[in-house]
């Protein structure tokens, strides 16, 4: 019996990213053996190590392994180190740059609380417990990407800068159908968020959103502005299923959705495009103050691979073990620093990643 084979891009990028891709990959690579799955992995380098050792944080080479490969395992770029470049030399545009010339229009940001980790949140046991939320998020519109944008002087001493907010109905109407299909298998309640009362392209999203539930009869949709759902997600989490929204409003409300979980360092996300191809990396940042220290929590980029194995290789099996290891990890009283609460065992970013390869082998 010929096993399964993938090809798998890994770009560790900046800070932590190098390590936490690490534990991902290996993780990746044991629960292959477990599922009779063969992975050939091809590292790539993005962000800031990119600019500093070939002057470009996306080079034309680690483009070329994205396209060869069926799916990318990404950690994360950036840092202060190089904040002063221009925009498009910053290791920003690495991400800005894969979601654009590979079409990651739909960006997948869960939240997920996990039991044994109730304690960790900020917000009372009672409010998270059993929070399952997913954000589908527009990934290559909005007003990150739109055009024109420019500061220029408009007289001595002032400045005048210009971001564009775009979408077209046919962008609007791709990622919501995304949403319809993620609530459809879920809890079949789907929140659209938009800021209908203030922006023109809301009430574009607002209308296409409308026109796209039709399809979707079994699907309970309703719409709220963002002011009210960045209120309502620490009010009550637990009323949410799947909420979708444009660029920079997934930005901002999938990262509070983070934090109910206890830690940033918790969430995993995909970024995928029509045909299936994706790009999975933690929403957490390089973290630079804590790089090198082995204190960097590696579950969100396990939970990344997790992802890859259910969305881009469409094996729910091995995405399910991974996400059981990492369950019975925390069930075991396992916490990196950032997830710490008196009671459970501290340990580094290498111990939880050996604990997580150990436990999806089994």
């Amino acid at each position: 019996m010929r096993l399964a084979s993938y090809k798998i891009g890994v770009i560790p990028g900046d800070g932590i990213g190098q390590e936490v891709t690490a534990h991902a990959k290996a993780v990746l690579s044991t629960v292959g053996v477990r599922f009779g799955v063969s992975f050939e992995f091809r590292d790539g380098m993005a962000g800031g190590t990119a600019y500093d050792a070939l002057g470009d944080p996306f080079p034309a080479e680690t483009e070329r392994l994205c396209r060869e490969s069926d799916a990318i395992l990404f950690g994360a770029v950036g840092g202060p180190k190089w904040d002063a470049l221009p925009r498009e030399k910053r290791p920003e545009a690495a991400i800005l740059g894969l979601r654009k010339n590979f079409n990651l229009f739909a960006n997948l940001r869960p939240a997920v609380m996990f039991d044994p980790l109730v304690e960790a949140s900020t917000l009372k046991a009672e409010v998270v417990r059993g929070l399952d939320l997913l954000v589908v998020r527009e990934g290559v519109g909005g007003i990150y990407f739109g055009a024109p944008r420019m500061t220029e002087q408009v007289s001595p001493g002032e400045e005048r800068a210009l971001d564009t907010l775009v979408y077209t109905s046919s962008e609007i109407r791709r990622i919501v159908r995304v949403g319809m299909e993620m609530a459809s298998v879920r809890g079949k309640k789907l929140l659209s968020v938009d800021k209908e009362n203030v922006l023109e392209s809301s009430r574009l999203w607002r209308k296409i959103t409308k026109e796209v539930a039709g399809e979707f009869p079994d699907v309970e949709v309703s719409h709220m502005y963002v002011d009210a759902a960045a209120m309502e997600l620490i009010r009550d989490p637990l009323q949410f299923d799947v909420i979708v929204t444009g660029n920079m409003f997934g930005d901002i409300l999938s990262d509070a959705a983070s934090m109910l979980t206890g830690s940033i360092g918790m969430l995993a996300s995909a970024n995928l495009n029509e045909e299936g191809f994706g790009v999975f990396e933690p929403v957490h940042g390089t973290a630079p103050d804590i790089a090198g220290q082995d204190k960097a929590n590696p579950i969100a980029a396990v939970m990344s691979a997790a992802m890859l194995c259910r969305y881009a290789l469409k094996r729910a099996d091995m995405a399910d073990a991974i996400e059981a290891s990492v369950s019975k990890v925390l069930g075991d009283g396992l916490r990196t620093s950032d997830i710490h609460t008196p009671g459970t065992t501290l340990v580094g970013c290498a111990e939880m990643g050996g604990c997580l390869m150990n436990l999806v082998g089994d």
